[in-house]
């Protein structure tokens, strides 16, 4: 007789936060995989919930129990057969505090431990509280992790550096992620060839600190990132390579160069500065002025001159004065930035920030906030309406929104939207821009399409 298969446990990870974050998630769907476990966007089907969480945000915390309270009705409602997992930065900061106010929570796993998800799984199904991994492993959990990650489509992540050193006043994350640590060149190098056999085109290298990169290479010394990005561009069938996020510190000439001289490495850089207030950035931490970050811009415009460029910035950091918020609407202004990420500041329990004399009234922090980001509004809108009539290499990621709709991304990361055929995807094809919006392009196929030469060589 023969035996029927069991049917597939399912599986919902719910992400927030960075693109390490996703690509995270990514990762602990490989691992879970070989349990038996297959995705679903079902809560009330899923076997098992991993809410893989971000502590950068405000009232990060308060969000996950909030959804932790809609799983726990969840899981009543299933006669309790559902593991429900914490992961990610809220795990490893707040774990002690996740189980006393969430006891129906099974496992806690921080980011440097869910290659031990499929130990921690069974060991929770033996528990009779929550099984709690939140300690450094000495081990690389990249050794651990299933050879083949899943197909991601025509771009791809693939982290290669975790941790940063430079503790910020106000981040988290050397607390949460650790002290910076970069994978031997040989396992990226065979992650990005993975990556391409499954359908990348384009692979973004994800790090806290990507830039102070300085993993093992092959002839046993300590490559950087502008190396690796050199032989990344040799794997035939890769056609566009990005990394985020970077630190102004570890721009070094090398990396710089290689904007320059690698066409495969696109024409976008995000590049934080978090304050034009040289007074703002001592109080920061950050290791760089004002001057410093526009004379990198300025090298970095001269290596590629059609570079852009996004940032992330911080309104209302204690001891910000007026004054100091007007020089970073000059740096904004100077700079001219196609895309931005801006914040309130919020503090963060354990960071040196947080307990800083001189914080900011949330009135003022409000109407700060708003005037940076009415800026970066109108500067990113003009970026858009400047690609109007150019003729821009998209990367096809798949459908659009309507009917006979393509979308995908220029060069400079502009998400463009044009009629065309579902073959289209995974290409990079020629598409006119006819318009520019303040979020997106409209585009038009051009006709007859003709391949570039990245699109020769990846062919």
């Amino acid at each position: 007789m023969t035996k029927t298969p069991a049917p597939p446990k399912r599986l919902l990870i719910r992400t927030w936060g960075c693109q390490m974050n996703v690509y995270d998630s990514a990762r602990m769907a490989d691992v879970l995989a070989p349990l038996g476990y297959a995705p679903t966007e079902q809560v009330e089907e899923a076997d098992m919930v991993i809410l893989n969480t971000c502590h950068i945000r405000e009232k990060a915390t308060e969000k996950v129990f909030s959804d932790l309270g809609r799983l726990r009705d969840a899981k009543q409602a299933r006669g309790g057969e559902m593991v429900i997992a914490v992961a990610g930065c809220v795990a490893q900061a707040e774990g002690a505090e996740i189980t006393a106010r969430a006891p129906w929570v099974d496992i806690v796993l921080g980011p440097q431990s869910y290659h031990r998800l499929p130990e921690m799984v069974a060991r929770a199904s033996r528990a009779a509280g929550a099984v709690i991994e939140t300690d450094f492993p000495a081990e690389d959990k990249f050794d651990h992790l299933p050879e083949q990650a899943a197909p991601q489509g025509a771009t791809a992540f693939l982290t290669v550096q975790e941790g940063c050193d430079k503790f910020c006043s106000f981040c988290v994350v050397p607390y949460t992620r650790g002290a910076e640590y970069s994978r031997p060149v040989a396992a990226i190098l065979a992650e990005a060839r993975r990556l391409v056999s499954l359908g990348a085109r384009e692979v973004t290298l994800l790090g806290q600190n990507v830039n102070a990169f300085h993993g093992e290479g092959p002839d046993g010394g300590a490559w950087s990132l502008g190396r690796l990005i050199h032989a990344l561009a040799g794997i035939e069938g890769l056609a566009r390579i990005r990394y985020t996020t970077s630190h102004p510190r570890d721009m070094d000439d090398e990396l710089i160069a290689a904007h320059r001289d690698i066409p495969a490495l696109m024409p976008f850089l995000h590049l934080p500065v978090q304050s034009g207030s040289d007074r703002v950035l001592k109080m920061m931490n950050r290791g760089h002025t004002a001057d410093d970050y526009l004379r990198l811009v300025d090298r970095l415009r001269a290596a590629r001159p059609d570079l852009a460029l996004s940032t992330d910035i911080i309104a209302g950091h204690p001891g910000e004065s007026e004054a100091d918020h007007e020089a970073t609407l000059a740096l904004i202004r100077a700079v001219g930035f196609a895309q931005a990420f801006s914040f309130k500041y919020s503090a963060r329990p354990g960071t040196p920030a947080a307990t800083m004399a001189g914080a900011v009234e949330e009135a003022a922090k409000d109407a700060r906030l708003a005037e940076i980001q009415a800026l970066l509004r109108d500067q990113q809108t003009a970026f858009n309406l400047s690609r109007a009539g150019m003729v821009a290499d998209v990367l096809v990621t798949g459908p659009g929104r309507h009917p006979g709709q393509m979308a995908g991304r220029t060069p400079w990361l502009n998400p463009v939207h044009f009629d065309g055929p579902d073959s289209l995807a995974g290409r990079i094809v020629p598409v006119k821009i006819v318009a520019g919006h303040p979020n997106s392009l409209t585009g038009a196929l051009a006709v007859p399409p003709h391949p570039d030469s990245r699109e020769r060589n990846a062919a």
